[in-house]
């Protein structure tokens, strides 16, 4: 991922010299454990616990003459170690390190990632909480249908997160495997005690069963779980992108001292932060594909994933870190306008009362299909000539028939709007 999109604690659980760091610290638990078994002597186990370091510019350089990641790190701590190193990946293939590395740095990851939606759900109860009374529009395909609370949207987006946060928690777990059972997954030079107690070590999970690798469905599931956390945080940003735009103008995104929104048009305040939000969360969904490609490899393994893999999953997790933390930062200064909302809803007249009218109507005896034609018929009226729905209510004696003016007047109410809401949030603990 480009740095522009890296924020640092992230960037360095996936930098190369982290990435080697895990690659050691699984080497060093084997040797340890092997060690403890009585397979490595004390004088060796002592020269690879305490000579062993890495250079990454030395690994890039041995790579360039071996072709082999994997090769040139074992061959730089050789170099560090000395003859004990003969010690060192016996009995391993590339993948039981590559893959219980991997997971060491999922987990990190995954750690990060976890506090930022832990952050988020809590700033949407905060929000929901704030504006739990406020009014506004609701919007069904774009046009205005009934008022809601502004608060309620925050309660929506905090149990969507929750969702996500009991998903991604399951799939952090998933992925949270270490493998030591060889280039087939038999066993055939090591012994399944050493993986067992190798992962415990690590604070990982034993892959139940393996073949060269740790199967890739874990991964899958990792990546598309992070895609279906941005497709949440697309949501929002979406939300607020339609709500800042200037003929509706009821929240926008903070725009700052000296912030210029067009080298074209000095009026210009744009929302920025949120279409950026929806752009890589695009990204995600890229990823979960190539993600899933990666399930199906041939016989035991084959490498056809991993060149994705080096791409994709460091790229996943700066993603919706990144996403994550722009999403936070709108909320948090998130610009509300309350004499817009209500400028809104009483842009239409009263129409956003039609339901009332209807049933009513209904309620005074008549058919629901009469009642409808009735209120549709001004409610166009209205509509068309952009004339008060209110008063060409009051005005059509069809419906005087069955409502005085006391009682239509009493249905263009807001105080019935949030009767509920209470209920609303008491169902959510709140």
């Amino acid at each position: 991922m480009i740095e522009r999109y890296t924020r640092p604690e992230m960037g360095q659980i996936w930098s190369d010299e982290n990435k080697y760091r895990c690659w050691w610290q699984v080497e060093r638990e084997v040797c340890r454990v092997q060690h403890e078994r009585g397979l490595i002597p004390d004088a060796d186990w002592q020269a690879i616990n305490q000579k062993a370091d890495f250079s990454v510019a030395r690994i890039l350089e041995i790579e360039v003459e071996v072709k082999h990641d994997v090769i040139a790190f074992l061959s730089d701590v050789a170099e560090h170690v000395g003859p004990a190193s003969r010690f060192i990946h016996k009995g391993m293939t590339s993948s039981d390190l590559l893959d219980t590395a991997l997971a060491l740095q999922l987990r990190e990851a995954g750690e990060l990632i976890l506090k930022q939606i832990i952050a988020l759900i809590e700033l949407l109860s905060a929000k929901a909480r704030q504006y739990k009374e406020q009014l506004m529009i609701g919007r069904t395909h774009g046009i205005h249908a009934e008022p809601i609370s502004f608060g309620l949207k925050f309660l929506i987006w905090r149990e969507e997160l929750k969702r996500q946060l009991r998903r991604f928690q399951l799939a952090l777990e998933d992925v949270k495997v270490g493998k030591i059972s060889g280039a087939v997954g038999t066993y055939q030079h090591i012994d399944p005690e050493v993986e067992i107690r190798v992962c415990e070590n690590l604070g990982l999970s034993a892959a139940p069963v393996s073949n060269q690798i740790v199967q890739r469905d874990r991964h899958a599931f990792f990546v598309a779980t992070l895609a279906v956390i941005g497709a949440s945080l697309e949501k929002i940003a979406t939300e607020i992108r339609h709500l800042q735009r200037t003929e509706v103008l009821e929240a926008e995104e903070f725009f700052s001292m000296g912030q210029k929104g067009s080298s074209a048009m000095p009026h210009k305040r744009n929302p920025i932060l949120t279409e950026r939000i929806c752009g890589m969360a695009r990204l995600l969904r890229g990823y979960a594909m190539s993600a899933m490609e990666n399930v199906a490899l041939w016989h035991e393994r084959d490498i056809s994933h991993s060149s994705a893999e080096r791409v994709l999953l460091p790229d996943s997790c700066i993603t919706i870190d990144f996403i994550l933390a722009e999403t936070i930062r709108v909320l948090q200064n998130l610009l509300v306008y309350p004499e817009n909302m209500r400028k809104n809803l009483e842009r239409t007249g009263g129409l956003i009362f039609s339901q009332e009218l209807l049933l009513a109507l209904v309620a005074k005896g008549l058919t629901r299909e009469a009642a409808y034609a009735l209120v549709q018929k001004s409610a166009m009226e209205a509509w068309n000539e952009g004339a008060d729905f209110k008063g060409l209510i009051l005005a059509d004696p069809a419906i005087g028939e069955y409502l005085d003016y006391g009682e239509i007047k009493n249905l263009f109410n807001y105080a019935k709007v949030l009767r509920c809401i209470d209920v609303i949030y008491q169902k959510l603990g709140d």
